[in-house]
């Protein structure tokens, strides 16, 4: 009740979006987004390769609902990094601003496989909620959406832009679309039924269709959803699978477009493809998320 309350009190408030690099995108349709200031040089880099970040308006950001939108690619390092500097900066002038991720960050390194490794995804939630300050955390369709440790954050929001991408392919191809997840993690973060998956390594998977599934594809037109599109590999193979079992059209939903050379790949073997712009893709990326960027700051208030 007491979260409730400081989100309406929040929702009262002006907003101010600060936008980083990789998300500097949405700033045509975000409007009254600022951008961090540049160095003498005008450059957002110094010649050793050192990220330079500057808020000059900060002080005029106190008594605002400030909202830093990032986007962890390109350049996941470099972002962060810079991500880090704009929430020092607000932490100096005592502003707790609020974080949107429009694509997570080592959002796959959700848990620990092996001994010496470490959840990184956690490790980053708990920097910016701990040390940073954070009032709240949103994340479009993070890897680890509906992990157990996800739950015991309540600052963390998984936003999901698949519902999104669903109604747009239902307008183009009609309602009796079968959506089908990739694999297990999707048919957990998008209630969806899907295939089975067990990877060889970073290239190669083994996909596995349950028969019920099977016996619905046939004269179907199929929509295999993915949280990311990256090789392409995964959903080459999937695809291939699908035709296998008289499909009549076989598309495509992904939020994020990690490698071009994957999205690439599968344009020339789907019917269509639908991708959002959480990355930043030009002449890739199709379908803007702005809308709901801007319905989740307002429905979290």
């Amino acid at each position: 009740m007491i979260l409730r309350q400081c989100y309406l009190k929040m929702g009262k408030m002006k907003k101010c979006f600060i936008l980083s690099s990789n998300a500097e995108h949405f700033l045509p349709t975000l409007k009254g987004a600022v951008l961090p200031g540049t160095n003498r040089e005008g450059k957002r880099y110094f010649p050793d390769g050192e990220i330079y970040v500057k808020l000059p308006e900060v002080k005029k950001m106190k008594g605002k609902r400030v909202i830093v939108v990032h986007s962890g690619l390109p350049r996941p390092n470099d972002g962060l990094i810079e991500l880090e500097l704009i929430l020092e900066i607000l932490k100096e002038h005592k502003i707790k601003p609020e974080v949107f991720f429009t694509y997570f960050p080592y959002g796959r390194q959700d848990e620990v496989f092996e001994e010496g490794e470490t959840n990184a995804a956690k490790a980053i939630v708990q920097k910016l909620t701990d040390y940073y300050k954070v009032k709240k955390i949103y994340a479009i369709d993070c890897h680890f959406g509906k992990k157990n440790w996800v739950k015991k954050i309540p600052l963390l929001e998984n936003v999901s832009a698949v519902p999104f991408l669903m109604k747009r392919a239902r307008r183009d191809w009609g309602k009796n679309i079968l959506f089908l997840a990739t694999d297990q993690g999707g048919q957990r973060r998008f209630n969806l039924p899907g295939l089975e998956k067990k990877r060889k390594n970073s290239f190669q998977v083994e996909v596995f269709l349950p028969e019920p599934l099977a016996e619905k594809i046939k004269g179907k037109s199929v929509c295999l959803v993915d949280d990311l599109i990256g090789t392409g590999t995964t959903l080459l193979e999937i695809g291939a699978l699908i035709k296998k079992y008289g499909a009549k059209k076989l598309l495509c939903l992904a939020v994020h477009g990690t490698l071009a050379k994957g999205v690439k790949k599968i344009k020339k073997r789907f019917g269509k493809i639908y991708l959002t712009n959480t990355i930043n893709n030009p002449g890739i990326s199709q379908i803007d998320i702005t809308p709901l960027i801007l319905k989740t700051v307002k429905s979290s208030c």
